[in-house]
């Protein structure tokens, strides 16, 4: 770490002394297009440069000491369709925006899976993007959890502290999650592992649905979520946040705070982060014993932007301590928990009360420390970046010594990439680069689930981009190979682990195209082909994963996923309705998946008390659609009838014992959401929304079921409702306040990918497992300050 520190410190002081005398400039004014008015507070961002503006009173930006080349600006304004342009900059370039206004945004920016800033409408690949605001406006316990209400998007969860991406069907390390760019790497192989990145830190996020191999290698075969917390403030301006929270199921409070600046380049932010919640309920199992979890997080950053390029340092530092839920009752439904001697006992009222995992439980530390750079050499760019990560996964199971740790996962991660932008040609833009990971996990625990083991992975990449009048295409290649490498590990006599060395090697590559008949059309095709190694655990387990209640077994067999997905999609935007749909069908040859083992008589294969499972391999497809319809008739502009559905369906191509069907598949999916949003503003309050929401999951039929590896899951129906709106003190916001319920009938349900669906049985009622959250009222309320600096 020290080292990456120096070497930041050294490319800052290098380019700092060669930096060309010309100052290079952009400045202009952002006006509405129909009454000619001057937009004050108007945000103009530069992505690929990490620099950003506000307009003053009259309207007026100005940009200094920025590094020239070409580079898309994005312009927005609340009220107003977003705008986005690429411009040349060079010393005084003058730009003026038009902005028209709209009830929806037409052209966001995307940074994600493609090798810089692009307009979403060029893009052929299939994006969402999550701004903060649309987070705080939903009820979530975590992340993931507030993104899954998005179409195609979904999640595996194991209680209320830990949340999987699912894109598409598609989980674990199929897809890949980037903080700040840099993919993170925290054991995401595992049921009960979460992401480990602060919520309240979270500004935007982008996901990216589809194979995204071509920009970062093995485990992007489902898509990316880019989950974005550096993102500077505008020059000359110093601003901070005070954010609280709190949610009336699981008495969850949260506490956030936010600070930073921007001052002739240079720039930072710190933040730190308090959350805690005791344990949640619902109307069929009361209290959910050992559902509590708490955080204590802060991270930030430091860096200069120049006429060169920038040169920025990120750190942050995730702790967080949570229950694994078991699910024991005793014969009237009553919660136990474990005590010394190894006997069990109800759980007392108090134990729900606290915050304070008890045993079993986890703790998860993860440290990040990563270097962003970008370097201009004449009409080229350079960017690269350099990062550390250490995540450290501790389990807790020994009543009698609370403090053993019985796993003890500590991963050791070095990432790198380096990228060329290369001066427009043609018309052409193209980027060529590298990128790839040192990787090193050590066992320090009592109990030993996968071998020790260390990874080389490396990966080249071309990428290219054409944008005409009508027509946008973008595709590109990458080869790749991974080194794996692990040890062998005695456990008394027996040989536990075998020591191996495999190497995987792979080419993906996309080409995709999109076609803009109109202002109002847009026409998409994607053709992509991504790659997976297996994993270690999936090479190589043997032992109880104690948050899944499986004792699982690796294949050393097991040979590198490969795919190929073709996606068509369209969009429409009017001034009364707004559609967007896309197909997709994705062809995965060698798809890794578990399953349960059977005993010779039938049942269940147990081992130390947990089902026996063992990784295998099939050739399977994952065929499926989303679509999302905004109605927001004129001259109603303020109402919004929102529509989200969501479906895909997996199947191997050759059953087992007679089942085609993948398992562990989402359930199709409709939102249905009346919004009402007021952009006027009155001398107290300003931007009300207000919404109501019918969240609907359809049963899942078509699951696994050889082996009893899943069963059926029944439909559900919850219906939410919410406020927003800003408190404003001369036409100044002074606070904001969202207001969500969720679950609002209480209806007791059990989501498909919920792991604690398959938790022990409850003795009183005959029902399997623990059911998801009950009835929710959350409450966050954000205090905003900046000033000049």
């Amino acid at each position: 770490m020290p080292r990456l520190v120096l070497l930041t410190i050294s490319i800052f002081l290098i380019i700092s002394t060669v930096r060309s005398q010309l100052r290079n400039s952009v400045s202009g004014k952002v006006t509405d297009a129909i009454s000619g008015k001057p937009l004050a507070g108007a945000s103009i961002i530069i992505s690929d440069l990490r620099t950003g503006v506000v307009t003053d009173e009259n309207g007026v930006f100005s940009f200094r000491n920025v590094a020239a080349g070409r580079h898309l600006f994005e312009v927005s304004y609340v009220g107003y369709a977003s705008f986005s342009e690429y411009i040349f900059i060079s010393p005084g370039t003058i730009r003026d925006f038009l902005l028209s206004p709209s009830v929806v945004e037409n052209d966001e920016v995307v940074v994600t899976g493609i090798s810089a800033a692009t307009q979403a409408r060029r893009n052929p690949v299939p994006v969402n993007i999550v701004k903060k605001v649309d987070l705080n406006r939903t009820v979530s316990t975590n992340l993931i959890d507030a993104l899954s209400n998005k179409p195609g998007i979904s999640q595996i969860s194991t209680g209320p502290a830990v949340s999987k991406p699912v894109i598409r069907g598609l989980g674990y390390n199929r897809v890949i999650v980037l903080n700040d760019g840099t993919r993170q790497e925290g054991q995401q192989w595992g049921d009960e592992h979460g992401i480990e990145i602060d919520e309240y830190s979270v500004q935007k996020v982008e996901i990216l649905k589809g194979p995204a191999s071509l920009m970062y290698g093995s485990d992007a075969m489902a898509g990316v979520i880019n989950i974005l917390t550096n993102v500077p403030v505008q020059e000359g301006v110093f601003k901070g946040s005070v954010t609280s929270a709190y949610q009336t199921n699981n008495r969850l409070r949260g506490l956030n705070i936010n600070l930073g600046s921007n001052k002739n380049g240079f720039s930072w932010n710190a933040y730190g982060s308090l959350k805690a919640a005791a344990d949640y309920e619902n109307k069929y199992d009361g209290k959910v014993y050992n559902s509590k979890f708490n955080e204590k997080n802060f991270g930030g950053y430091i860096g200069y932007n120049g006429n060169w390029g920038y040169s920025h340092l990120m750190i942050s530092k995730f702790n967080q301590k949570l229950g694994m839920v078991e699910g024991e009752r005793d014969e009237k439904g009553n919660f136990l928990k474990l005590m010394p001697g190894g006997v069990a006992a109800v759980a007392r009222p108090s134990d729900f009360k606290s915050t304070d995992p008890q045993v079993p439980m986890q703790q998860i530390r993860h440290f990040r420390i990563t270097s962003d750079n970008s370097i201009q050499v004449r009409q080229n760019r350079l960017a690269f970046k350099l990062g550390y990560q250490r995540n450290q996964r501790m389990e807790f199971g020994n009543p009698d010594n609370p403090t053993d740790k019985e796993l003890y996962f500590d991963l050791n991660t070095l990432t790198y990439s380096a990228i060329v932008h290369v001066k427009q040609f043609s018309g052409w833009n193209a980027s060529v680069g590298v990128n790839g990971m040192f990787q090193e996990n050590k066992n320090k625990g009592e109990e030993v689930l996968i071998p020790e083991y260390n990874t080389i992975d490396a990966g080249v990449f071309a990428f290219v981009q054409r944008n005409l009048d009508k027509f946008s295409f973008s595709g590109g290649l990458r080869f790749d190979n991974r080194n794996t490498n692990s040890k062998a590990y005695q456990d008394g006599n027996d040989l536990k682990f075998e020591s191996f060395t495999r190497s995987f090697s792979n080419v993906s590559g996309s080409a995709g195209l999109s076609y803009l008949p109109t202002s109002a059309f847009t026409f998409k095709f994607n053709l992509s082909r991504g790659f997976r190694t297996p994993s270690i655990p999936e090479l190589s387990s043997n032992g109880s994963h104690e948050g899944t209640n499986r004792y699982e077994y690796g294949n050393l067999s097991l040979v590198s996923e490969t795919s190929l997905q073709t996606d068509l999609g369209t969009e429409f935007s009017s001034e009364h309705i707004s559609v967007s749909a896309s197909l997709f069908n994705n062809s995965i040859n060698n798809y890794i998946f578990y399953r349960k083992l059977e005993a010779v008589g039938g049942s269940d294969s147990l081992v130390d008390d947990n089902m026996a499972f063992k990784f295998d391999q099939r050739d399977a497809a994952l065929t499926g659609f989303e679509a999302v319809i905004d109605i927001h008739p004129h001259p109603l502009d303020w109402l919004h009838f929102e529509n989200t559905i969501s479906f895909v369906r997996g199947r191997f191509r050759e059953g087992i014992d007679g089942n085609r069907n993948i398992p562990f598949m989402p359930a199709a999916h409709w939102i249905s959401e009346i919004r009402a949003d007021f952009e006027g503003e009155s001398k107290l309050i300003g931007n009300l929304s207000l919404k109501l929401q019918f969240d609907n999951t359809f049963c899942q039929t078509e699951v696994f079921s050889v082996y009893n590896t899943e069963t059926v899951t029944g439909g559900y129906s919850l219906l939410n409702a919410g406020f927003s709106t800003s408190i404003l003190s001369k036409k100044k916001s002074i606070a904001n306040i969202y207001f969500n319920i969720m679950n609002l009938t209480d209806r007791a349900y059990q989501h498909h990918l919920n792991r604690l669906k398959y938790t022990a049985e409850n003795p009183l009622t005959g029902r399997t497992g623990v059911f998801n959250m009950g009835r929710n009222f959350s409450i966050k309320l954000e205090i905003p300050f900046s000033g000049s600096l």
